[in-house]
């Protein structure tokens, strides 16, 4: 008894001491009011769940170094958690969001209120929903400037627009989550993709309502592009306009002239438009990049508006981009393979070159037997499902981060294998079908603190090869290499780009290929891995790292706030 009542006076204690600590450091307050509002897309009109009645969501607007604090108030029917997607959050994975890896979710009448650091980052970031499927409408942009007193290192724009690039189903979120969960096949594709929540001129009851930018002859534009559909990679261009990424996941690059960029879900690209065509009316586009045979997608596009002031737009209509075309995957990732962080005197990057920490971990989409006296729709009469390295993950009934924090046993196991546990020719054109089906469970990996490691995503042709956009959680990663085929740990090795490699917390692992990262351990908490893909993290491609304490107070997990959500 009297190690119980210890127990609980230094909780108590922790969390007056992580309420003084949100009083004292907010740059900011914010308010989320999580609601159902009427929208009307494509002719029709729906509720969907949004955040203070928006769509797209409010936009936060940060200094690098800034504190801030959302209040999170659920008034809508379901459960839900927010997300600050590609923030660090030092030693803070309470306010991290994903639903059961590092809270319970905010349920219908609750709050909570989360503290947000900006440490780090400095440019495009977002933040969306992380329960279920909520995250087709409760999501935003956060926009992270340098510090007071510094600039940016490229030119200064005349003016900073986010796009947000999105989807729209004319069905409720809900209903077309709960057919394909019932069927087991895959969910239907969306009725249409949309710029800043429009899905312009190209489909029906829209093109009053098209997003338009305004630009004035010879100025610079920054768009702060935002892939938050839920299924797709999506290509996006400027009809005659040449676009200069110069950051993406909120760390600058080495300027990039493109005609096109490929964009994957969570990621973002800060680019500069540079109006230097003769006045006219010009589409912005994006469409998809689906790359599985046999595997239905939203084949639509969605347009935007940039118009030259003074222009005459009597008559004018707007030009088309080139984008390439759907299964392009050469397009894709040389785009993708050409990003190079600044690393310049006032931006330098630290690569580690030791490692102490080697992970391989297959991507794949798998399947499992039909229930009993059931039907399902996956190949074969299946059902389909994904994995980690043959794992396919499990939700626990509370989230691991209090299993861990408190010692909580059966929550989670900590196996899970630093290699593939069956080898085979991971890209071959067929594969035996027994290979489909992995196992189910709740695996962790475990890191010490300070480790440096490396992780190679492997793809796999397993079902349908496609490529996988994999997210870290409270971590920006070093892209070092990646390649298509299977990876090859003799040689590939050599090529490895440990001097200027792009800094993300988001990338496309390529159609049955391999991508290489690493990082450094320093940020200790539970911190979720998996495709940003949404029905590949319903089926279960996805895991977490716990990242051990270190040393001293200031290398181990602050304790959790006081009005945590309840399991």
């Amino acid at each position: 008894m009297g190690s119980e009542i210890k127990l609980f006076i230094l909780q108590i204690l922790g969390l007056l001491l992580f309420g003084r600590l949100l009083h004292c450091q907010a740059s900011a307050r914010y308010s989320f009011v999580v609601r159902e509002a009427p929208y009307t897309r494509l002719c029709s009109t729906k509720n969907i769940l949004t955040v203070n009645g928006q769509f797209p969501g409010p936009t936060l607007y940060v200094h690098k170094g800034d504190k801030v604090i959302v209040d999170v108030y659920n008034r809508g029917n379901y459960n839900i958690t927010i997300h600050w997607h590609g923030v660090k959050l030092p030693r803070n994975p309470w306010a991290d969001g994903p639903e059961y890896i590092t809270q319970c979710p905010i349920k219908p009448g609750g709050k909570f209120r989360q503290k947000v650091l900006f440490t780090e980052e400095e440019g495009t970031l977002w933040w969306h929903a992380h329960s279920d499927w909520s995250r087709a409408t409760v999501h935003g942009a956060i926009i992270i400037f340098p510090k007071k007193g510094y600039t940016y290192p490229y030119p200064k724009p005349h003016l900073e627009v986010p796009v947000i690039l999105g989807e729209w189903w004319k069905k409720n979120i809900t209903d077309v989550v709960d057919l394909f969960l019932r069927t087991g096949g895959d969910p239907n594709v969306s009725d249409a993709y949309l710029i800043n929540g429009q899905p312009g001129d190209l489909y029906p009851c829209s093109k009053s309502d098209t997003f338009k930018l305004v630009v004035d002859y010879g100025k610079i534009y920054l768009l702060r592009i935002i892939n938050a559909a839920m299924q797709d990679i999506l290509f996006f261009a400027i009809a005659n306009h040449t676009i200069t990424v110069v950051g993406t996941d909120a760390s600058y690059t080495k300027p990039l002239p493109r005609d096109y960029i490929s964009i994957g879900p969570g990621q973002t690209m800060d680019v500069l438009l540079e109006a230097n065509q003769p006045p006219g009316r010009y589409y912005m586009a994006a469409r998809a990049y689906s790359s599985a045979d046999g595997v239905a997608y939203d084949n639509t596009t969605t347009t935007a508006i940039v118009e030259y002031n003074g222009n005459d737009t009597s008559s004018s209509s707007p030009s088309l981009p080139y984008l390439p075309y759907y299964n392009d995957t050469n397009a894709s990732v040389n785009f993708t393979g050409s990003l190079r962080s600044l690393a310049d005197s006032d931006h330098p990057i630290d690569v580690p070159l030791h490692v102490t920490t080697r992970i391989v971990s297959t991507v794949s989409v798998n399947t499992f037997p039909c229930e009993l006296n059931n039907t399902c729709e996956g190949p074969n009469g299946t059902r389909l499902s994904a994995s980690m390295n043959n794992i396919s993950f499990v939700d626990p009934y509370i989230d691991i981060l209090e299993a861990y924090y408190y010692h909580i046993k059966g929550v989670y196991g900590d196996k899970f294998p630093k290699f593939p546990p069956l080898l085979f020719n991971f890209t071959a054109e067929y594969l035996p079908l027994i290979y489909e089906i992995p196992k189910r469970g709740t695996e962790v990996k475990i890191l010490d603190y300070n480790s440096t490691v490396e992780m190679i995503f492997q793809g796999t042709n397993l079902v349908a090869g496609t490529d996988h956009p994999m997210h870290l959680h409270g971590y920006s990663f070093y892209v070092i290499g990646w390649g298509l085929g299977n990876f090859n740990v003799t040689t590939d090795p050599s090529g490895f780009n440990l001097v200027d490699p792009p800094f993300q917390n988001t990338v496309i692992v390529p159609k049955n290929g391999w991508t290489a990262i690493r990082f450094k351990a320093d940020n200790p908490g539970v911190w979720y891995v998996h495709c940003h893909l949404e029905r590949h993290l319903t089926w279960g491609m996805d895991m977490a790292f716990i990242v051990r304490d270190g040393k001293g107070p200031n290398a181990q997990v602050l304790p959790p706030p006081p009005d945590m959500p309840p399991c």
